[in-house]
């Protein structure tokens, strides 16, 4: 199991485990977020899992696809900090992850 800090659009922020090899955007939902919508369920065709990662985690990340980088581009929360959670799979090294659930586009 890895320890994923989730701060809520109201900033909530609460410890939740998820098993390596889901993406975030799974453990996310697992633990009852509903606020993270995640409409595509995972495909990266729809940008509703979008998520801010804390800085100290940005080069633990795969580095972002065009794919994902286009859909990111279409919120107006982007931020340098934006990842779309669908992408990003649970794995020890990014034990401690700190991810705010963006807000809605």
């Amino acid at each position: 199991m890895v320890a994923i800090r989730v701060v809520t659009r109201d900033g909530a922020e609460t410890v939740v485990d998820g098993l390596e090899g889901l993406s975030l955007m799974e453990v996310v939902r697992e633990n009852g977020y509903d606020e993270l919508l995640a409409l595509c369920g995972g495909c990266c065709s729809c940008a509703t899992c979008h998520v801010y990662v804390d800085e100290e985690y940005a080069p633990l990340l795969p580095a972002m696809s065009e794919d994902e980088s286009d859909l990111l581009d279409g919120s107006d929360h982007r931020t340098a900090r934006s990842r779309l959670s669908c992408q990003l799979k649970c794995n020890a090294g990014l034990a401690g992850i700190r991810i705010q659930i963006a807000p809605e586009d």
